[in-house]
Order: structure tokens, then sequence, then C-alpha cells
């Protein structure tokens, strides 16, 4: 077979002859969640991302508890980041017989110790709300997708690397992290595999993030020749506003529910998101722009990643370091805000009155506390939902954005009587320049490209211009397809 010739097949379909190398793409595939890409060389198999697909819950359930791969054949994952839909999905791997190594950048490792211990608790705490629904209704309970001691084996096996910095995975497979500025701690992936045919390059870009955002530094820019680049299009057909547009949008909502009196209902996903939030509105606070209202961040996962944002500083941009040379107590810390421990806290806040904020996690609306202040808080008209945030289709989220007059929030029916705003520019994604900036600089470099983790039509647009740029093929995988690579 020629190099430039390249085959794909719908997995398990047999292919004409046995290729040196494959990867099969097991989520993120036409949609955004559930990251998990399966490297297969020889038999050597090792998996880019394992993550949670969201989605309907029965559905999500089944295709979370099981994934269409032996587990126990896996021997590493690289890791890009510590968002549930890349990470959360550890533990059933590991539940499943999984017992190698996870890489990942040092940051990513704490983080992930954070997210996937909260991860675990949410489980089990979940499972017992919905169980008690279900009882009422005379319907089996439902097991959870894994339990704690699943988490704990997992974050036995991660590995932490630096940036710029080489480093075995298995037996003829060596990686690299690049800073991806999507959250702290994200990475591209440059994997480099010694097969039979030769040397072969594939590049993953992870999660992208956007320059001249705060707190984090802008993504790096891959510098080799790739036989594959499997890349993300959240936003392949999209321009965000400037994130000062975006700023002032946040401002006027803040204004506006000072002026009802009401409370200012954000979703956010816990790890990176919520920090942000976090800051912009200290920096707001600090300039006068908002009125110093209460804001609490009601997600003990979030609480404890703002401290390890606090320990890896020396990964911050200089504007944040700026920012905090001036305010001793940190970025992420003001009189006006409170993280709530406990859930009688969180309870306790449904009995106060507005105007204050709750960020809380999680930032699709489907787990965590952020579906206890939805249920108290989506029938009053004085209150505000705040989505700033990527919603999945099908997710609580996504149906809030699309205003769907009633909704289910554990199994009940609600009215939708609050105010839903939507603020696109806060997002940590890039948008079509952003990504079409990033892969430019590997234009005449890439023998293919692998468009995943976003909806078709963001997809197909982005494809476009990729093709228009000179790249010579662009290819949107189908769940559980395989790439194959001579």
């Amino acid at each position: 077979m020629p190099a430039s010739c390249w085959a794909w097949c719908s997995a398990p379909t047999p292919c004409r002859s046995k290729p040196v190398l494959q990867v099969t793409f097991h989520g993120a595939a036409e949609t955004v969640t559930g990251s998990q890409h399966l490297i297969d060389m020889d038999g050597t198999q090792l998996l880019l991302d394992c993550g949670l697909f969201q989605g309907r819950r029965a559905e999500s359930y089944e295709r979370n508890r099981q994934p269409p791969y032996n587990a126990q054949q896996v021997q590493a994952v690289l890791l890009s980041h510590a968002h549930s839909d890349h990470a959360a999905n550890l533990p059933t791997l590991q539940r499943l017989g999984f017992a190698g190594k996870v890489h990942c950048t040092s940051a990513t490792k704490d983080l992930a110790g954070l997210m996937l211990r909260d991860s675990a608790k949410i489980q089990v705490s979940d499972t017992e709300f919905v169980n008690k629904i279900r009882r009422r209704h005379h319907e089996p309970p439902v097991e959870p997708l894994y339990l704690p001691e699943h988490a704990e084996a997992v974050l036995g096996s991660l590995q932490s690397h630096a940036y710029n910095e080489k480093f075995s995975v298995l037996p003829h497979v060596a990686a690299t992290y690049q800073d991806a500025g999507h959250i702290l701690g994200s990475a591209s992936i440059v994997c480099e595999l010694d097969t039979a045919g030769g040397l072969r390059t594939i590049g993953f870009s992870g999660d992208l993030g956007r320059n001249d955002m705060p707190i984090l530094r802008d993504p790096v820019e891959l510098d080799t020749e790739l036989d594959l680049l499997i890349m993300e299009g959240t936003y392949g057909n999209r321009q965000h506003a400037t994130p000062a547009d975006a700023v002032e949008a946040l401002a006027g909502v803040v204004r506006s529910v000072c002026e009802s009196g009401g409370r200012l209902i954000i979703p956010s996903f816990a790890v990176g998101r919520a920090q942000e939030l976090t800051y912009w509105l200290h920096r707001l606070m600090e300039a006068g722009r908002v009125p110093r209202i209460p804001v609490f961040v009601d997600s003990p996962l979030a609480s404890g990643v703002s401290k390890v944002f606090g320990d890896h500083s020396a990964i911050f941009d200089e504007e944040t370091l700026a920012f905090i040379g001036t305010h001793p107590q940190g970025a992420l810390r003001f009189k006006e805000l409170t993280y709530v421990a406990s859930a009688d806290e969180s309870r306790a806040l449904n009995e106060r009155s507005g105007p204050y904020i709750v960020i809380s996690a999680s930032g699709m609306c489907e787990a965590g506390r952020i579906l206890h202040h939805l249920r108290n808080n989506i029938g009053d008209p004085r209150n505000i939902i705040l989505i700033v945030s990527w919603q999945a289709q099908h997710t609580l989220g996504r149906r809030l954005v699309e205003k769907q007059p009633r909704v289910r929030i554990f199994g009940e029916e609600f009215a939708l009587r609050a105010q839903v705003q939507v603020i696109n520019g806060l997002s940590a994604h890039a948008d079509q320049a952003g990504l079409l900036r990033w892969a430019g600089a590997l234009r005449g470099r890439v023998k293919q490209v692998a468009l995943v983790h976003g909806e078709l039509e963001a997809l197909q647009a982005l494809r476009t211009q990729l093709l228009a740029a000179g790249f010579p093929v662009v290819h949107i995988p189908k769940m559980h397809e395989t790439l194959h690579i001579p």
C-alpha cells in the first residue's frame, strides 16, 4: 500500500491487509464529550484521554459503563487535561482491569486527584438520589458508574511530566507535552511510535485555549512533521466575542440581577471555568464596574482546584502575575467571595435573600450541586441562569440554552421561569480563527487531519477552512471508526 493511501473502515470490519498502526475514535466523534482515541500498534494499545460521555442519562450510563474495547489490553493512557469529558472515566478503565500508567502534566496530576475523587463521590450521591425517585416509581435501582476505591486506584497510576520534555510511554513509544492554554496543565501531545514500518508521529491537539485570556498562557503551536493530526473543532464554525466584550456582558448580567434582587446561578466546570469567573468578578468589583454582592463558589472540587491554581502560579500569564503582585491574597480570593464546603452550607443558600451569585458544578448541568440550585431557583423570574460554556446535545444545560419551557431535574419536571442568558465569549475553547491560527503552523507538515470534539456542523465548517488553507486530507471520523496508517 503506498504511503499516501489511508483507509477508513468501521471497526470491527476487517481490512484487506494488517495495518502497522491504527487509531479508533471511541468518543468525541461528531460530538464534544467522551474523548477516547485508541492507538493500536501491532497489539500495543494506548489511549489518548478517557473521558465521560454526557447526554441522555440512560444512554450515557451504558456507554460509560462498558467501553467498546478490552481495558486489560490498554497499556497506557496519555491524558491531555483534567476535565471530566477527557479524564473522568479513568476509574471505569481501572474497574475493568487497566493496570498501566496514566501520563499527564504536573498540574493535571494535581487537578485529576481532586476531580476523580469528587467524580466518584458524585457518582455515589447522585445514584442514591436517583434511586430514591426510582423507588417511588417502582423502578429498579441503578449502580454507580464507579466507586471511590476505583478513583484512588487510578491516582496511584498517574505519572507527571513537564512541558517540552520527551518521555518514554512504552517500548517503542515516546511522547511530548506542549501547553494547550485551555485549562491549568492542559496539553497538546506529540506521540512518536517506532513501528515495523518506521517512525510514525501522531499529534493530538487536546482542547485548545484562546490567546489573550486571563490566568493561562497562550496555546503553543506544534513544531514537527506529523503523519496524523487529531484536532478538536468545538467552535469550528464560530467566532467568539473579544474577552473585553464578554466581560462587559458578564458585568451587565450582574447588574441586572442586582436590580431584580434575584440570584445569579452560573453552571460552571469546576476545573478552569470557575477560576476564570472568580477572577473576572474580582476584577469587576475591584474596578467598581459591578456592585459588591456576595459570590459563592459552591463546589468542593472548585474550592480545591483554586488552591491547586495557587500552587502552580509559575505557569500563569504575565497579566495575572502582575495582578497577584498587588493583591497578596491572590487572584482567586476577595472579601465578597465564599467557598462553600458542606452540603448544609449549600442548602442554606436557598434561605438567603438575593442578590447574590452562585458558581456551581457541573458545567453541563448533568451532576453535582448545580442540579439542586437549578431545582430551587428555576421557577423564579427574578433569577438569572447564566450559561458560559459549551452545552452538549441532550444535556440539561443544552435544554436551558434552548429555553425549553419545561425541563426534568432528578427525574422531576419543572417549569422554566427564570431568565436564561448565554455568554459564549468567556469560552476556554479557541474559535474558528484561533483553531486555524494554531493549525497554520503545521501547514505542509501534516499528511492527514482527523477532526474530533465538535458537533458535525462545526467540524464540517472547520474541514472546509483547513482544506482551503492547503491541508491535503481532512476527515471527520464517526463514532468507533478506525483509521489505518500504513
